[in-house]
């Protein structure tokens, strides 16, 4: 599957209701399935593991920041990464119980549902989980916290050793200057309580935004579900 047909798979989902909220997988058979069921699966068929390819996260928000910049929820990019590289993470997150070797894309979408201009639509963004992390430094990052337990096989990470890895990357200043945080405030502030002065700001960081994740975008409208700018 290319990007078109992944992104058009997860819009179909949402058009026939037969997405779950929040954590889902994408398999490579084009089958969607909520985390719930993969962990089922998994206890009877370990290899599902090897047939996820994406991971597909469903919200909703009545923020405009949130519509235009949804990667900046940046906690699944790390774990998606861990879980490929080989890691299982201790009692946390949705990504257990199994590495996920072949997995490829993070799909991020999320729905609008507050009234006002950018009502009833549906924000959809795909990102190559490999590219996302060379751009953010994250094998460093990563290496810094675990040293030789890279190296090990049956790698189980701590939450101590999660919650470190966290903050470093949190503290990276990837958008024009700025750290994840501040990044996030700022274009929170212009969008969603007008804060016009900081337009240079937000035009800088959506750059470095679309430099940093090479995001695959598609908005649609979900009256028409036809795709839309915005």
């Amino acid at each position: 599957m290319d990007e078109y047909q992944i992104v058009e798979l997860v819009k179909d989902r949402y058009r026939t209701g037969s997405i779950e909220a929040y954590h889902n997988f994408l398999l490579n058979d084009k089958t969607i399935i909520s985390d719930e069921s993969y962990e089922h699966s998994y206890q009877h068929n370990p290899s599902i593991s090897k047939q996820v390819i994406g991971y597909v996260f469903k919200n909703s928000t009545n923020v405009v920041s949130e519509l235009k910049f949804p990667m900046l929820k940046w906690e699944f990019i790390l774990d998606a990464y861990l879980y490929k590289k080989g890691y299982v993470i201790t009692d946390y997150g949705p990504f257990s119980p199994a590495p996920l070797p072949n997995l490829k894309y993070i799909i991020y979408s999320i729905m609008s549902y507050t009234q006002h201009e950018f009502q009833n639509r549906l924000v959809i963004e795909l990102v190559d989980v490999d590219v996302v992390a060379d751009n953010i430094n994250l094998s460093n990052i990563v290496w810094s916290v675990l040293g030789d337990k890279l190296l090990r096989k049956n790698k189980i990470i701590k939450y101590a050793e999660l919650n470190d890895i966290k903050y470093r990357l949190y503290r990276e200043k990837l958008f024009a200057g700025h750290s994840w945080g501040i990044a996030e405030l700022i274009v929170h502030r212009y969008f969603d309580e007008n804060k016009r002065k900081l337009s240079k700001e937000v035009f800088k960081i959506s750059a470095a935004y679309q430099q940093v994740f090479r995001p695959y975008r598609v908005v649609y409208d979900i009256k028409t579900w036809k795709p839309v700018l915005m």
